[in-house]
């Protein structure tokens, strides 16, 4: 029997009645709805709803479905969790378990089992970004002060410690544990006693059951407790940030792989063959992160479409907001795992970093600094040091390999001081301030990245 049959006459067309079943997926939430339905039992006693022998049986009950786990769909009569939930309750309990729904509905339980799934998810995702932003910190310590070519237009810019590079992802990374712990802190409310929009009609102890489920305070109001999704919004939102920085960094490293540049060593664990061709070696878990972060852009996209057009307050359209967020949550889920995996394990051929750091013209700034340093205009000093690039162009070399001559074609009095100035390890120390690629600087955000990764993690473990 359905839930609310009762005021029908005739039976649900069967094709129809398959089509609008959510239980195929939201059976995932049977945790959630559990531990929601163990919180109302107890509120609803306190009310005088349930004796204490049938809150006692009613949690014993609750337990065992919990413990049961996620059920298989193989009863194409149950159409969603919270069917489920009640039906197996029955066949436990008996007819006490039909005492349950008092005093709610199932527009408040879908929104509380959601919210229960988002917290957990942004914990679990918080703690898995956390061991990925780790692994490049363990990299980056690893890197010494080993130097590599920054880009700008995909062009050769100034050279850079590789684990400066390295730290400009963790940077993106902790962004991303920011915008979770921002969004849980507006997922973390209840809805339970909104009932189906208006409020519950037994006096049950909201703030009760909100703190039995950790919650931080029970909902303002009911018709937006029933029919909000924007926390729904808002966490895929903050995973599809997560995808896209995962995405950049996947297509860099897949750049920096190739033979024509040598930089990154693919790891054979993360890495795939060619049928056709022997001696190929695949970036494919990095091309797998690139083509997947497309799907979390487009369950962000649906939840909006759905919600975009939606009168106050439930409607069946909000059935189908839950796969996007149980989609994205997987996909980024297995991909920050996956990407962890591969940080591990990848290599470095930091000699050709290196070597590729001293080569371009790339202590070309450096050059002009040291001429403004020796009192000569910015705007001057970029005009000579641009004069002697050209002259480079034509004789095929680098600017510390042009004569003293040389430089005084181009307006340069070059001295002993000046030549040293466009040595690789002075041009990096040139950028001594706080979020520059000096050594001393990058030690220091090194530290200090450690310290707040651990503040990271210990708020994700004590929410979990």
């Amino acid at each position: 029997m359905k839930m609310w049959s009762g005021r029908f006459k005739e039976e649900l067309n069967a094709d129809f009645e398959q089509w609008q079943r959510s239980f195929p997926f939201d059976r995932m939430l049977v945790p959630f709805e559990v531990a929601a339905s163990k919180a109302h039992a107890a509120a609803l006693a306190k009310a005088g709803g349930l004796t204490s022998a049938e809150l006692s049986l009613t949690q014993k009950a609750l337990d065992q479905i919990a413990a049961e786990g996620i059920p298989a769909d193989d009863d194409p009569s149950i159409e969603d969790v919270h069917h489920y939930v009640e039906k197996r309750l029955v066949e436990i309990a008996g007819e006490v378990g039909l005492k349950l729904h008092t005093g709610r509905s199932r527009n408040e339980q879908i929104a509380t089992d959601l919210r229960l799934f988002i917290r957990a998810q942004i914990e679990d995702i918080s703690l898995r970004l956390v061991e990925l932003a780790s692994e490049f910190v363990t990299q980056a310590e690893q890197a010494g002060d080993a130097a590599m070519p920054s880009y700008t237009h995909l062009q050769r810019a100034e050279p850079v410690l590789v684990a400066h590079w390295l730290l400009a992802y963790v940077a993106m990374l902790e962004r991303d544990l920011s915008r979770l712990a921002d969004c849980r802190r507006r997922v973390n409310v209840c809805p339970l006693g909104s009932a189906a929009v208006a409020g519950t009609i037994v006096p049950l102890d909201r703030a009760g059951m909100a703190h039995a489920l950790d919650f931080e305070a029970p909902t303002g109001n009911s018709i937006d407790a029933t029919s909000d999704r924007d926390f729904a919004i808002e966490f895929v939102q903050a995973l599809a940030q997560v995808a896209m920085h995962l995405s950049r960094w996947a297509e860099e490293f897949i750049l920096f792989a190739t033979t024509e540049y040598g930089f990154v060593e693919l790891p054979e664990a993360y890495s795939t063959g060619s049928s056709a061709m022997p001696q190929k070696k695949n970036p494919d878990a990095l091309e797998l992160i690139r083509g997947k972060a497309a799907k979390v852009f487009a369950d962000a996209t649906q939840l909006f479409v759905i919600a975009k057009g939606l009168p106050l307050a439930y409607n069946k359209d909000l059935q189908e907001t839950q796969q996007p967020v149980f989609s994205a949550a997987q996909q980024v889920a297995s991909m920050v795992r996956v990407a962890t995996g591969f940080m591990a394990t990848v290599g470095f051929d930091f000699a050709r970093m290196q070597q590729a750091a001293t080569g371009g013209f790339m202590n070309a700034l450096a050059g002009a600094a040291y001429l403004v340093r020796s009192g000569v205009l910015f705007r001057t000093a970029h005009e000579l040091i641009a004069k002697a690039v050209q002259l480079c162009v034509a004789k095929g070399c680098e600017l510390e390999q042009l004569t003293v001559d040389d430089f005084a074609s181009c307006g340069i009095t070059a001295d002993v001081a000046f030549y040293e100035a466009l040595q690789l390890k002075q041009v990096l120390a040139l950028h001594d301030v706080p979020g520059g690629t000096a050594p001393s600087q990058v030690r220091a955000a090194l530290k200090r990245v450690k310290e707040r990764l651990l503040s990271f993690a210990g708020a994700a473990h004590v929410c979990a």
